[in-house]
């Protein structure tokens, strides 16, 4: 009796419990890896996002629950059907383009000239002496306060709008590249010149590499000013753009319009700052000082 139940095969559900212990137990660490890979992805490429988010259902809730009336802050829902609305007319994508157009032709304009303007003043004494001190006068003057004297001088067409984006955006750009090329270490400018390379040599393989992180900080505050200015100038007197968005909901009391138009601006000035970031990257990966930076997950 006793050798029987020695011999006796073990009871199948037992076996089959047992082997469903062992492979939930083997593959909770599986499991653990896969949770904290999903957090980890989440935290480095939403986590700059959380905030805004929390803000639109913040909003959406007290719009939704009678806490802020409608009539003065729409809903985000309300925001988004006008966005796709005025998307299906075609409207949305021409008025963004004739901006953009708008935008950054004022910034090659001025920023060209800014940059030109901080190299000479940057690598020569000379120029810094009969240039600099009125530039800098002519930056205390705020820009949008020429408002009534640039329609007066170019009327109200699309060039009374670019000489005042070009001039936002001169200033950052022109600042940045002439402190740019004045903190290179001169120490490597004597060891080009005792190895003899010319002048050419020294500005491409010295004094501009050196100077490229203040150039491209420079370039992302003047992506900002960008922006800010063209807000400014496309309300005088446009017939295209977002301003003429915004202006046309302004006469017809469509506050989800305009609130879209705001938002608008926002996102493409978020925009811009991620292509002065990417720039940065593909830039800067040489630059010690900016290597250290990401791996901290900042910027210089």
């Amino acid at each position: 009796m006793l050798s029987e139940q020695t011999t006796r095969p073990p009871n199948l559900a037992a076996q089959v419990q047992a082997e469903d212990q062992h492979r939930v137990a083997g593959g909770w660490p599986l499991l653990r890896r896969i949770v904290t890979r999903i957090i980890t992805v989440i935290d480095r490429r939403l986590s700059n996002w959380f905030v805004p988010l929390g803000i639109l259902l913040a909003w959406q809730l007290l719009v939704q629950f009678g806490f802020i009336p409608e009539r003065i802050l729409p809903a985000p829902s309300a925001i988004a059907r006008a966005a796709v609305r005025l998307t299906l007319s075609g409207q949305l994508l021409a008025d963004v383009l004739v901006s953009t157009q708008r935008a950054l032709t004022g910034l090659l304009v001025g920023g060209g000239l800014a940059f030109a303007l901080g190299l000479v003043n940057g690598m020569s004494a000379r120029s810094e002496k009969y240039l600099d001190t009125t530039i800098q006068m002519i930056r205390t003057i705020p820009n949008l306060a020429l408002v009534p004297l640039v329609i007066l001088w170019f009327g109200i067409g699309d060039e009374a709008r670019l000489f005042l984006i070009a001039l936002g955006v001169f200033f950052p750009i022109y600042i940045n590249t002439f402190h740019g090329v004045r903190q290179v270490d001169s120490g490597l400018i004597e060891m080009g010149r005792t190895y003899g390379l010319s002048t050419w040599q020294l500005f491409r393989q010295i004094i501009f590499p050196g100077a490229m992180p203040s150039i491209l900080l420079g370039l992302r505050i003047a992506l900002g000013v960008m922006w800010l200015t063209l807000i400014v100038a496309e309300t005088v007197a446009v017939d295209s753009g977002i301003g003429y968005l915004a202006q046309s909901a302004r006469e017809f009391i469509r506050t989800d319009v305009m609130v879209f138009a705001v938002i608008l601006y926002a996102l493409l000035g978020k925009l811009a700052d991620v292509i002065a970031r990417a720039l940065e990257q593909r830039l800067l990966q040489w630059h010690t000082g900016y290597q250290q930076a990401e791996q901290r997950g900042g910027s210089l």
